[in-house]
């Protein structure tokens, strides 16, 4: 193999692929990256074995060829060369090494044989749809957060989308949870994604996929059957198994019946919660919320070190009430929210509690009160 190609371009795909390759591997062919120049184009690929992301960059091709080299190695030689720099990269006949010169840089990279590369075979799609990148990317940041970290329940370890049907229009729904709050966000279903099953898509795909949904005009084409998705933007292609598992039945722990609402500016809101909130030795600690008729009192009370309070006007009409919340989780949800208003809508101190936005997208999040 014998090509040569633009710096910013490769550093640019490389950026892309190399994510997902972990830095500590038993198997050494997962810590590199599958490089095949051919034609016009030099296409790369990595994998964990459960997520594998595809590029193709342009690349003038001397000689057409494939192999492996150390992925991580490879981004950080190609990072540190000058801007517009060109790159020549060239294995050994042998195909043990492959060189990378640049200017007066030059270096050398052990190569494993490309037969070794696992490939995620992909197998059929039942269903295919396509859906503009702002709106993935809108259905993903307003419910990421919300993401289980708990192995044990692994089900939860990722955003559930599926279509269903919500105020007469088929809507495509993504919903995560962790047990302690939820977030469920909905768009239009695009057409051709009618009868798709239910799937979770895994937190490090999301992850990898928040930062390749970065260009608001980029239209994506999804993929997907029982266990795996594909998405294609542009020269990336991203296949991902899906977790293998049943999500539970969130929409019985949204509550209907809640009656009180508290309207307040979305970041006046968040800033008094922060303040407040330095105060607990740790972000997860209660902060609790008294609400009277306009008014709302926010305590946080820390035996080691002390309390605070802050107040705020806000519109609430209904009986006096106290609840708790974990700070954080009341900033991540607030993070969230677009319109000037937050709406909170409140049963008692021991019930999930609705917030919504008044910006009109329709995203809600369930939040499950602290004991305080």
């Amino acid at each position: 193999m014998r090509i040569t190609l633009e710096r910013s371009n490769l550093l640019k795909s490389l950026n892309h692929v190399h994510r997902v390759v972990e830095r500590r591997n038993t198997i050494p062919i997962l810590s590199n990256v599958l490089l095949r120049a051919d034609g016009t184009a030099l296409a790369m690929k990595a994998t964990d074995l459960d997520l594998e992301i595809t590029e193709e960059t342009p690349a003038n091709v001397e000689q057409a060829g494939a192999t492996t080299v150390p992925a991580h190695l490879l981004y950080d030689i190609v990072r540190k060369l000058p801007d517009g720099a060109e790159v020549f990269l060239a294995t050994t006949p042998d195909g043990g090494t492959m060189t990378i010169a640049s200017g007066r840089s030059k270096f050398s990279l052990q190569c494993l044989p490309e037969a070794d590369f696992p490939d995620l075979t992909a197998g059929t799609f039942s269903h295919t749809f396509k859906l503009a990148a702002s709106d993935l990317k809108m259905l993903i940041d307003r419910t990421q957060f919300a993401i289980s970290t708990e192995e044990t329940r692994y089900y939860l370890n990722g955003i559930f989308f599926h279509t269903i049907e919500a105020q007469g229009d088929l809507k495509l729904r993504a919903v995560a949870t962790d047990g302690h709050r939820l977030a469920r966000a909905d768009i239009k279903a695009p057409s051709g994604s009618e009868g798709m099953p239910g799937i979770i898509i895994p937190r490090k795909t999301v992850g990898e996929l928040q930062k390749l949904v970065d260009n608001p005009e980029a239209t994506v084409t999804i993929e997907v059957s029982d266990a795996k998705i594909r998405l294609s933007i542009g020269s990336i292609v991203m296949t991902s198994k899906l977790i293998d598992g049943t999500f539970p039945d969130y929409q019985r722990v949204i509550p209907t019946g809640n009656d009180k609402e508290m309207r307040v500016d979305c970041q006046t809101f968040a800033q008094a919660v922060d303040r407040v909130s330095t105060i607990s030795s740790e972000r997860g600690r209660a902060v609790k919320l008294a609400l009277t008729d306009g008014q709302l009192l926010l305590t946080v009370n820390n035996p080691d070190s002390g309390s605070a309070t802050d107040e705020l006007a806000v519109s609430y009409e209904s009986d006096a009430m106290e609840i708790g919340f974990n700070a954080k989780y009341l900033l991540d949800i607030t993070a969230q929210l677009s319109g000037t208003d937050a709406v909170f809508l409140l049963a008692d101190a021991g019930s999930p509690t609705l917030i919504r936005d008044t910006a009109g997208d329709d995203a809600l999040y369930v939040l499950m009160p602290m004991r305080v």
